[in-house]
């Protein structure tokens, strides 16, 4: 039966509390949007995810939401452990901390323009891409721990960033509670050769150009200029996620039976957050989180070097800065205000981002004035959007936004759509240069197998839950 929807505004709807609900669903979303997602599934999702137990306020969807393992992705749920809450893999997702980090460049588009071919070939070369692509980086298992366990920090400590980066990247790139005895030999054999790889799927090296800036002031914080060059790399913990999530799936599973309550969808397959389990995996995932943030830390370094190596300038005249990276496939605990009070809960984010507003304590200084940078990647042949975060998200949506464009055809529709075609050649003509290890990833990814991130950004900006500050065209995109 389809969810009955109620139109609370022109950007947000709820699906009433009924049956095993406990709470209602919020979906934000345009009414377009919504035709799409009662036909394949999602809003369902968004339903069985509200009737887990100990779920606070609402089961939420942010505008790029679309249907996926269990939860939606794009979906938003948080959890009280004091009234019973739960912890879900498929509440993470496979790829722990799949996320993207944006780096500024003091380059315009002019200054890029004779170099852009070999730049590409370069960076294609340095940055190890496709289905399991192994890295430069090769871990023993004692060294692989340590990774687990600091996180970007490591990356830092052979030589490959500094500490500035740390201060622009979520939880200053590694998140407490890692224990590498939560995770399996399997899982730590998976990571041992994929450190510094881009992976295959919507996993993506973007060279791009700031080519419309609408707030001009938080712009000019998070320096950011029309013209002006940047990196956006998007990528997560590759085979150690997946082998985390499984592993914990597949116990949660055999467990369900004694949870005290029947799960509307297998696939959201959890456990109590107090429960030894459910701590198990919190650990694990921290440490598949930590992965992420050192993979994408390396990935910077190498994007550095390359544009070193082609442009013949040294770091201060490139001034590649790295202004946020933020995860979007994660658990976290973190305080929020319901209903007046203060509660520790553990709130999901599966395919969204957080969305800090501003005076924030846990933001840097210079983000304190704006809000967080929330950055919103699009597919590889419009665009891509810097927001900021808003108070309204603190509110309304445990300070979380949307996380991307958000698919709306599958891999295989896609491949049936881009049959006969040379999608190289028809982003070539738009300006945008590609280089790609498997030419199935390349016809999955064709831009319209995703909503157009406009529309996705003017229902988050409606919404009130982050605001536009700039667009970014890409000019050349590497992918696996």
């Amino acid at each position: 039966m389809e969810p009955v929807l109620e139109k609370v505004s022109d950007y947000c709807f709820r699906i009433p509390k009924t049956g095993a609900m406990r709470v209602p669903g919020i979906v934000y979303a345009t009414r377009e949007m919504i035709r799409d997602l009662v036909e394949e599934g999602a809003l369902k999702q968004v339903e069985n995810v509200a009737c887990l137990p100990g779920i606070v306020r609402a089961s939420l969807a942010m505008p790029d939401i679309h249907w996926g393992y269990g939860f939606p992705i794009g979906g938003v749920a948080a959890f009280d452990e004091a009234e019973g809450g739960i912890i879900s893999p498929g509440g993470v997702g496979y790829d722990i901390n799949c996320g993207v980090r944006l780096v500024t460049t003091g380059l315009s588009r002019q200054d890029l323009a004779p170099h852009m071919q070999r730049l590409v070939d370069e960076l294609f070369s340095a940055v190890p891409s496709g289905v399991g692509s192994t890295g430069y980086v090769k871990l023993n298992a004692k060294e692989a721990r340590k990774v687990l366990k600091e996180g970007s920090r490591w990356a830092l400590d052979q030589g490959m960033g500094d500490a500035g980066d740390l201060d622009r990247t979520e939880e200053g790139g590694c998140m407490a509670g890692a224990d590498p005895d939560a995770v399996s030999d399997r899982a730590l054999e998976r990571g041992l050769k994929q450190l510094g790889t881009l992976g295959s799927g919507n996993h993506f090296l973007e060279v791009g150009m700031v080519d419309e800036i609408y707030d001009p002031e938080a712009a000019d914080v998070f320096r950011l200029f029309p013209g002006q060059v940047t990196v956006m790399i998007h990528t997560g913990s590759r085979g150690l996620g997946y082998q985390v999530c499984d592993d914990y799936l597949a116990k949660m599973t055999r467990q369900s039976c004694q949870l005290g309550f029947e799960l509307p969808d297998r696939q959201l397959a959890c456990t109590p957050i107090g429960g030894d389990l459910g701590k198990n995996y919190f650990a694990a995932m921290c440490c598949a989180a930590n992965y992420a943030w050192a993979n994408r830390q390396i990935l910077l370094h190498h994007t550095r070097q390359a544009f070193e190596t082609v442009l013949s300038m040294g770091p201060r005249d490139l001034s590649m800065r790295l202004l946020w990276d933020v995860c979007h496939n994660v658990a976290k605990r973190e305080i929020h205000e319901v209903d007046g009070k203060k509660r520790l809960l553990t709130v999901h984010r599966k395919g969204a981002t957080r969305s800090l507003g501003p005076g924030r304590a846990d933001l840097p200084p210079e983000f304190k004035k704006t809000g967080q940078p929330v950055l919103v990647p699009g597919d590889m042949g419009r665009a891509s959007f810097v927001m900021k975060g808003t108070a309204r998200a603190e509110q309304e949506s445990f300070s979380s936004a949307c996380h991307g464009a958000g698919r709306v055809m599958s891999r295989h529709a896609a491949k049936k759509a881009a049959r006969g075609r040379d999608i190289a050649r028809e982003l070539l003509d738009k300006g945008i240069l590609v280089r790609y290890t498997g030419r199935a990833t390349l016809v999955e990814e064709i831009p319209e197998a995703y909503k157009d991130v406009s529309t996705v950004v003017e229902a988050v900006a409606g919404a009130g839950l982050a605001e536009k500050v700039a667009r970014i065209r890409p000019l050349a995109v590497v992918k696996g």
